[in-house]
């Protein structure tokens, strides 16, 4: 069977091509995944409902960005312009993760090929986030009986502050971040486990710390799990401190996805942060996702 991984040509908004934001790497990772045979097809899914949204964001923050109303400091906060791109391509992605939540439900195991937007929280974006997606998907599963005890692990190399504030009083919901210490964002907020790493660390110290709180985690009774697999902890990239390479990211991504897939535990994997000095580089190691994944099923 193959993997199924969610996809759609929205993803990539329009930003500018001066932008800091690498946006392309959406649709030029989708190309990667079909010419490297690694998925023939991919599911596609639909924007996202308000009332899905508004479990995990205020009203009054989705009016601003359907409206594009937002002021103007808040824009400033996500650090995309508010345009009708990303407008759509925020509550298409967001409904993405949703669909490959589903997904794995059905078949144990799915992607999506954006998502992991963790610094958006109820009221507002940050960060290049505007809706959480992975919030509103564990919110999804959770309203309908489809999971009852939602573990989210975030390995993106920024903390994931506006899941950990979405979900602070949600015994259902279990955050774990394993990030940078002294990244963004400046002021961390409290996971239910944060795990944070000093600069420059490499493959064996992280590999070897994260082998221990999965450990950790396994003592729990977790039946949905949501993998942020950012892979900003690259050596060569532009915002991470971290010093791992190419080998410990794709030992990192199949360590979680077998830790996980072999107790049988529904896992959705979305994509987290990346922003290689080489984009062809970062493109190649987001799939390093799909690829343990597709090993898998």
């Amino acid at each position: 069977m193959e993997l199924p991984v969610v996809n759609h040509k929205d993803y990539v908004a329009k930003i500018g091509d001066d932008h800091k934001f690498p946006i392309n790497k959406f649709g030029e990772l989708a190309k990667y995944l079909i010419d490297q045979k690694i998925v023939k097809n991919f599911y596609n899914p639909l924007a996202c409902s308000f009332e899905t949204l508004n479990r995990a964001h205020s009203k009054n923050y989705i009016n601003d960005i359907k409206n594009k109303t937002l002021d103007e400091n808040a824009i400033k906060k996500i650090g995309f312009p508010l345009v009708d791109s990303v407008v759509q391509r925020s509550l298409v992605a967001t409904g993405g993760t949703v669909l490959a939540s589903k997904l794995a439900l059905n078949y144990g195991i799915a992607c999506n090929t954006a998502g992991g937007s963790h610094h958006a929280n109820y009221d507002g974006g940050a960060g290049y986030c505007v809706f959480n997606d992975v919030a509103v998907a564990a919110h999804y599963l959770l309203d309908r009986g489809l999971a009852n005890r939602i573990l989210i692990v975030d390995l993106d190399v920024h903390q994931g502050n506006g899941n950990s504030e979405i979900f602070k009083d949600n015994k259902h919901v279990f955050t774990f971040s394993m990030h940078s210490k002294t990244n963004y964002p400046a002021k961390k907020s409290i996971s239910d486990l944060d795990i944070e790493l000093q600069d420059n660390l490499e493959d064996d110290s992280y590999i070897k710390t994260l082998k221990f709180y999965l450990n950790e985690l396994n003592n729990e009774n977790f039946d949905f799990v949501f993998y942020i697999a950012g892979v900003d902890i690259h050596f060569n990239d532009r915002l991470g401190k971290l010093k791992i390479s190419d080998e410990g990211i794709k030992k990192r991504d199949e360590l979680v996805i077998e830790n996980f897939s072999s107790k049988r535990i529904p896992i959705c994997g979305v994509l987290g942060g990346g922003y290689n000095k080489d984009f062809n580089k970062l493109v190649e190691l987001h799939s390093l996702l799909h690829q343990s994944c597709a090993k898998l099923i």
